[in-house]
């Protein structure tokens, strides 16, 4: 089964970029992964403050993580697998991918900042010819109908 593998953060355009994923998801019969990464900085401290302060990044990520899991299996039934990992942000997406050969596709948000399609999107684009799986790069100012009647294709 291919998963499409989607990027949990907190930007805007990951909003359509999960949608998108579902959407394509439902219709060609196959599943979403959704990749949550924190950064290592975060936890830089004592030991006891660190192990707390992950399972603290941990929750938020869950809860943040259910409210799209729940959207996906009332509308489109599709449930989704949520994967925290932690490092940088393209190591961590370039090692999942590797570790999951079920991911048939990445699908990214684009930022909606002018010229600036996002850190992810410029990064992952710029190396792409090197990449063992498609990307698909969702525009974040979409309108929600326009995604639903791209993502019947």
């Amino acid at each position: 089964m291919r998963k499409y593998l989607v990027v949990l953060d907190d930007s805007r355009e990951c909003l359509n970029a999960m949608r998108f994923a579902a959407l394509r998801a439902a219709r060609t019969n196959g599943q979403v992964q959704i990749l949550s990464i924190v950064s290592p900085e975060e936890f830089q401290g004592w030991a006891g403050v660190a192990d707390l302060m992950r399972a603290e990044a941990r929750e938020r990520i869950e809860a943040h993580f259910e409210v799209f899991a729940k959207w996906m299996r009332d509308r489109q039934g599709i449930n989704p697998e949520l994967v925290i990992r932690e490092g940088e942000p393209v190591e961590e997406i370039l090692s999942q991918i590797t570790d999951d050969p079920e991911i048939g596709i990445l699908v990214l948000g684009a930022g909606t900042d002018g010229n600036n399609p996002g850190p992810l999107v410029s990064q992952l684009t710029r190396n792409s010819g090197n990449l063992p799986i498609p990307i698909t790069i969702v525009p974040g100012e979409l309108s929600r109908d326009r995604l639903e009647a791209i993502s019947k294709g």
